[in-house]
């Protein structure tokens, strides 16, 4: 059952996009970002001080590929939204679980000799699905290039999220992989801010209210935990299942839409809702009805066997 992590993971990054949307109107996507940074960087930094774990890795390499992965999808993805309808945006972002699907498709059939648990694959599909009818994108034969950036964005952050497995199995502790992500954000946003101040130096929006303190702030607490219960879920749950869980953001999203900003569905919406949900609730009963726990991981998971 840890692949429901993924769920909290869901939830939180949902909050988050609340709260980057109330704060997008006073900072700039960079300072978010940088500020996003700040806060995991300060949390994290001192939950590892504080707990007696260690900053030293062996992986520093893998740690520093799924930073840029990382942060390239998240900016693609940001580029992706200016440019596109919003639920086109996110629709195609939210391809990433279909890309680790093809992915463990194509693993399964090689290390397992064509095992591949088609059922699990079945609810993957049936989820994006009801992304689909949720949002119901559409976009002009003119916003061609920035929906194959978004499509880039939801492959690379598929690529990041099997790195943050690969992490997880080879014993890297939820909160270093987190961190050393998080520092990556800092840097991309500061880095961003200078780069797109123009001729006259870098734009910096002064927090000038409570209120714009605890949005950042928020934006801060919810992105680390969600990515520390995201990578717990990677790391400790069926692939899979978590890649399908994580539709679950798009309910999360859509029903803040309505409490915050007066979102109205039609049908369609609910339809996407309700099948969001029974795909994800019957991936993780199939999961755990059929796991086999006497086996290795590395006989069950192709993405450990590359571990």
């Amino acid at each position: 059952m840890q692949s429901l992590w993924m769920l909290f993971a869901s939830f939180m990054f949902a909050v988050m996009g609340v709260c980057v949307k109330l704060a997008s109107t006073e900072f700039s996507t960079s300072e978010l970002v940088m500020y996003r940074g700040v806060v995991g960087v300060i949390a994290l930094g001192s939950i590892i001080k504080l707990s007696g774990e260690t900053f030293r890795t062996s992986m520093p390499g893998a740690h520093l590929w799924r930073g840029v992965i990382g942060v390239i999808s998240l900016w693609l993805w940001y580029y992706s939204i200016g440019q596109l309808p919003l639920a086109t945006a996110m629709t195609l972002n939210y391809m990433s679980p279909i890309w680790i699907a093809v992915w463990l498709f194509a693993m399964g059939w090689w290390h397992a000799k064509g095992d591949v648990k088609w059922p699990l694959m079945l609810a993957v599909g049936c989820s994006f699905i009801g992304v689909t009818l949720l949002l119901r994108p559409a976009f002009h034969a003119n916003q061609l290039t920035p929906a194959l950036i978004a499509l880039s964005s939801s492959m690379i952050t598929a690529m990041a999220y099997m790195q943050v497995r690969k992490l997880g199995l080879a014993g890297e502790p939820e909160n270093r992989v987190v961190f050393y992500f998080t520092v990556m954000n800092l840097v991309a946003g500061i880095v961003g801010v200078f780069l797109t101040g123009g001729a006259n130096g870098p734009v910096w929006h002064p927090i000038t209210s409570v209120r714009s303190g605890l949005l950042l702030l928020a934006i801060g607490v919810c992105a680390t935990s969600a990515q520390i219960a995201m990578t717990r879920a990677y790391r400790l749950g069926n692939t899979l299942v978590v890649a399908n869980l994580q539709y679950t953001g798009i309910v999360f999203s859509s029903v803040w839409g309505v409490f915050v900003f007066g979102d109205v569905f039609s049908w369609h919406s609910w339809a996407g809702i309700g099948i969001i949900l029974a795909s994800g609730m019957a991936a993780t009963f199939y999961n755990t009805r059929n796991t086999d726990k006497g086996k290795a991981v590395a006989n069950t998971d192709p993405i450990a066997s590359e571990v």
